[in-house]
């Protein structure tokens, strides 16, 4: 596959964190996949499309998550916080994940209906990012890896910052603050008319939520974001998806329970070969072509690979795969 270890060696040293990222000279490799796939199964193109059923998933996470907040407005902090980890961090993250799904325009045919729907969804995360995601995370899907330009790799000063276990206990916990702030900072793109909307309604539902119910039912909201982010089950799909363990391969799929709350992004070799089917389809890819993903190493738990990654003294942010762009992908 192109690939050159660590320091420009086929090997990295036992029980020493690399020092640079695993470069690759070939582009990414989910396009050709897709195209040798499609040759092979071409019914694999009647999944391609909506999910019918994602506004009323979406909705029902919406209403339940600020059901929520408006409940706890008398509560303690402690309560808030218990609350947040183990009830509103999965509904928060599952909303999340939603938006994930719109970007791709997977609720509706319209790509300006998936973008009010992601408007919808972001309500109870408390920041406005839908709009803004979108641009970052396509950006992702057709450079994956590609040096400057997929913002879901980590700077420079993060892989040399975060070298042993508990700065990469700090990264973990934080690490929903690196992926939202990584790309304005390394390359910010100018706001447009959308990203003034969702600012604004975002703004809008923060502002009444404290007004009518108190500082806690938004405190509730915040935090359900930032723990459910971070050193959280849920959140290990941010580690799994891209973060090498076995230098020949740069994507990973999980397959474990937490899918169901997910949008199926666990199916994630699955799903950068062909984004244009929806999370709820992504298991019939595998059961139609298994021998394009049963010999990937794979998780089934999320929780797991937050612990490896954070005790395995070989692996920190430079485990990732990069690329430089070549003339095919611009």
């Amino acid at each position: 596959m192109g690939f050159e270890g660590n320091e420009r060696g086929e090997e990295k040293e036992e029980g020493v964190m690399a020092t640079d990222f695993f470069w690759s000279y070939t582009d990414e490799p989910h396009a050709s996949r897709r195209r040798q796939i499609l040759s092979q199964y071409p019914q694999i193109r009647q999944l391609f499309g909506p999910d019918p059923f994602a506004f009323l998933k979406i909705a029902a996470a919406v209403f339940l998550q600020l059901w929520t907040a408006t409940f706890l407005y008398n509560a303690s902090w402690l309560k808030i916080l218990i609350i947040s980890y183990f009830f509103g961090s999965f509904l928060n993250h599952n909303l999340f994940l939603a938006i994930h799904e719109l970007s791709h325009n997977l609720a509706f045919s319209k790509p300006v209906y998936n973008r009010w729907l992601g408007i919808f969804a972001n309500l109870p995360i408390g920041v406005p990012m839908s709009v803004t995601f979108q641009k970052y995370h396509l950006e992702h899907h057709r450079f994956q890896g590609v040096d400057g330009i997929d913002m879901d790799i980590p700077s420079l000063t993060e892989a040399n910052a975060v070298t042993n276990v508990v700065s990469k206990s700090i990264w973990v916990t934080l690490q929903l603050f690196f992926y939202a702030f990584r790309p304005l900072f390394l390359k910010p793109k100018p706001p447009g008319l959308w990203e003034f909307i969702n600012f604004t309604i975002q703004i809008a539902l923060d502002v009444a939520m404290a007004y009518f119910w108190g500082w806690k039912s938004l405190g509730y909201l915040i935090l359900s974001t930032f723990v459910g982010g971070g050193m959280h089950p849920m959140a290990g799909h941010f580690i799994s998806e891209h973060y090498v363990f076995n230098p020949k391969q740069e994507t990973y799929s999980y397959y474990g329970p937490l899918n169901l709350m997910t949008w199926h992004v666990g199916y994630h070799n699955e799903h950068h070969d062909f984004p244009r089917i929806p999370g709820s389809k992504l298991h019939k890819v595998k059961e139609i072509a298994p021998e394009y993903y049963d010999n990937f190493d794979s998780y089934k738990s999320w929780s797991q690979v937050i612990y490896m990654y954070i005790m395995d003294r070989t692996v920190g942010p430079y485990s990732r795969m990069k690329r430089k762009l070549s003339t095919k992908s611009e």
